[in-house]
C-alpha cells in the first residue's frame, strides 16, 4: 500500500516529560495546542490521558471539513504517542519526544502516514496533503512551545 508522509520537528526548551504530558492530555493540554482554524473541535469519547483514549475531531482544510476518529497508543511510553485512525486503517500520527542538550530541551516531531484516495482525488492529495499537514504541524509545535512556556511562567509566579 502506498502512503504519503508528512513530518515537522522543532526543538523546544522544556523537558520531554513535560511536553509529553501536555500532548497526552486530551482533555486540556492537547486541545489547547491544536492549530486553529484547522481543528474546529476535539471530543473525548473514552479516557482522556494517553493510551486507550478515543477522540473525535473535525479538521477544516481548503474549505472542506474532514472528520477524524482516533484511538491513542503509547508504543514507547514517555517518548512516542500515536493516534491511529479508527476509520482509515493504515493512517496514523505520531508525536516523538527526544531529549537534547542534556534534557533541557526536547526535539518534538509530529509525523503522519496517510493513505491516499484512488483516482483524481488521490492525485490531488499527493500534491497538497503533505504540505498542508506540515504547515499545521509547524503551528501546533509553536503552540506547544508557547503553552509550556506560559505554564512555566504561571508556575514560577
Amino acid at each position: 500500500m502506498t502512503t504519503l508522509h508528512a513530518e515537522e520537528s522543532m526543538i523546544i526548551t522544556a523537558r520531554a516529560e513535560d511536553l509529553y504530558a501536555v500532548v497526552a492530555d486530551y482533555r486540556a493540554g492537547h486541545p489547547a495546542i491544536l492549530p486553529k482554524p484547522y481543528f474546529q473541535e476535539l471530543t473525548v469519547e473514552k479516557g482522556g490521558a494517553g493510551a486507550g483514549t478515543v477522540v473525535r475531531a473535525s479538521v477544516k482544510v481548503m474549505g472542506r471539513v474532514y472528520p477524524v476518529h482516533h484511538i491513542v497508543s503509547e508504543p514507547e511510553p514517555g517518548r512516542v504517542l500515536q493516534e491511529n485512525d479508527l476509520d482509515k486503517p493504515g493512517e496514523f500520527t505520531q508525536f516523538t519526544f527526544e531529549p537534547v542538550n542534556g534534557g533541557a530541551q526536547t526535539r518534538v516531531t509530529i509525523s503522519t502516514e496517510f493513505v491516499p484516495s484512488p483516482g483524481l482525488m488521490g492525485f490531488m492529495e499527493r500534491l497538497m496533503k503533505p504540505g498542508v499537514a506540515r504547515k499545521m504541524y509547524r503551528q501546533e509545535l509553536r503552540n506547544l512551545a508557547q503553552y509550556v512556556g506560559e505554564r512555566r511562567t504561571v508556575t514560577a509566579n
